[in-house]
């Protein structure tokens, strides 16, 4: 492996090269921060460059360990964090230009987490202007391109962060999710994620000046987004380290206990009266094929409710953030995202009043459904999208973009209201008229169970192959990076 290579290499790899000194935590910063230099001039995935701390701190990683001390798990892997959480120093501004000074006291659990670790943060990744939307595009920072193309939205709201690790920039990419913040972006890009379940991963932004409201802290979660599946198991453990500041988290371990037997699989291509584009049909019919050659029990199996429980919970988050949002956005948002916004509340009638209390409370009977159904089944394959990726700004096109873009994604959403993880993993390269997209399936896991669901993705791409292959010989014959 010649240094100009090292930033191929993935968390897993790069770790069993730095923990034992093979691979000083420089150069494995430095591959990192060259190829960002070289891939994101045309993407626009990092808006905050921060090689020059990047590189004092993995010189110190070095020197500690040179004199004795034991390298962490993450030693010199290289990450970038979404600018919509805190690290100390630097402004988390949400993509928002009146944020833009708002200069984080201290750092969010997860940036903590990480660098415990020994992973070293190379640069911020962008995010939709109050990280609210399925695209990335912002007033101060501008538009984030994916790397297959421009033909491809490269999602949201952790846009930034999928391109960035897809392009080669970090081998891990941190990202959060509410609606589907870390799943869009790893379907657009072809990367790898698992959108923890409630209260695995400690929250809280120092910088916070009054609590999120209690949905937004029922469904939004931090995370993780990988080029591969294993890159998940190897950081997911420093990830969920207890953190006091949050007082909801659950300190459980990574993975849990073995299940006896196969591991049944409900499957399931239902999209709800959207239409199944015949790509990702074959995406899904791959991914089946793959599990059940990999020993899973795969059944065709309706999970319940998900339609219901998945538009139910996005009213009741439409409800809340016109309560306690809305005012923020029309004051300091810009006319493209408040003309969303108020799509997306045509899209999701907001629940209110009594009604909102009631649709909140249901979030329990849905949940109680799925943990019955999850007794037999604790894995659910189904379709993310019904059809491939859209393409940017699709959402500024009134109803009918916003409902391509959000009415159709229940799979997505249905997990943050349950609380349940949920993973996604490419199984599908589709060669379409406007160009090569990978198709990504979404694997739901039992509660605390999403070391399930990432071996399910390692099935997967164990036969498909990782996606960043392919799409570095495609950056590299058009002449990019």
């Amino acid at each position: 492996m010649t240094k100009p290579d090292i930033w191929r290499l993935g968390a897993t790899e790069l770790t069993k090269l730095t923990r034992t000194g093979d691979l000083s935590a420089e150069d494995a910063v430095q591959a990192s921060i060259d190829r960002m230099n070289a891939a994101n001039p045309a993407l626009n995935a990092v808006v905050e460059d921060l090689s020059a701390e990047a590189l004092e701190r993995a010189r110190a990683l070095d020197t500690a360990r040179a004199g004795g001390a034991v390298p962490g798990p993450l030693q010199g892997v290289p990450v970038t964090i979404k600018i919509n959480v805190d690290q100390k120093g630097h402004a988390t501004s949400n993509g928002v230009p009146a944020l833009k000074d708002l200069l984080a006291p201290a750092d969010a659990p997860v940036v903590e987490n990480l660098q415990k670790a020994g992973a070293v943060v190379i640069g911020r990744t962008n995010t939709p202007e109050f990280s609210f939307r399925a695209d990335t595009d912002n007033p101060l920072h501008g538009r984030t391109h994916n790397p297959w193309g421009r033909h491809i939205s490269p999602g949201g709201s952790s846009g930034g962060a999928g391109a960035a690790v897809m392009a080669g920039i970090g081998a891990l990419a941190h990202g959060n999710d509410i609606g589907g913040s870390l799943r869009f972006p790893a379907a657009a890009n072809g990367a790898v994620t698992v959108k923890p379940g409630l209260g695995r991963v400690p929250a809280w932004n120092p910088s916070q000046a009054t609590e999120r409201g209690l949905l937004a802290q029922l469904m939004s979660v931090q995370g993780l987004i990988t080029r591969s599946a294993e890159d998940l198991h190897l950081s997911m453990p420093s990830l969920i380290a207890a953190d006091p500041r949050d007082p909801y988290h659950v300190p459980m371990p990574w993975r849990g206990k073995a299940l006896t037997g196969p591991v049944k699989v409900a499957f399931t291509k239902n999209t709800h009266g959207y239409d199944l584009h015949p790509e990702v049909e074959a995406a899904l019919n791959f991914a089946r094929a793959a599990l059940t050659d990999a020993g899973y029990l795969v059944e065709d199996a309706e999970p319940p409710n998900a339609f219901e429980a998945g538009r139910t919970g996005y009213r009741a988050l439409m409800g809340e953030i016109h309560a306690l949002m809305k005012g923020d956005v029309d004051a300091a948002g810009s006319q493209t995202v408040r003309d969303i916004f108020a799509v997306y509340f045509q899209e999701f009638p907001p629940f209110a009043g009594d009604e909102l209390l009631q649709m909140m409370a249901k979030r329990t009977h849905y949940a109680r459904q799925w943990s019955l159904f999850m007794e037999k089944y604790p894995l659910v394959l189904s379709p993310f999208l019904p059809q491939p990726f859209f393409k940017p700004d699709r959402d500024t096109e009134g109803a009918e973009g916003v409902h391509e873009v959000l009415g159709c994604a229940v799979y997505s959403y249905a997990m943050n209201f349950l609380g349940l993880p949920a993973a996604s993993v490419p199984a599908r390269l589709a060669q379409l008229p406007s160009g090569p997209q990978p198709i990504n399936v979404q694997i739901a896991a039992r509660r605390w169970r999403e070391d399930l669901a990432v071996d399910a993705c390692a099935a997967i791409e164990a036969r498909a192959g990782r996606m960043c292959l392919p799409l570095w010989d495609q950056m590299q014959a058009a002449g990019g990076a």
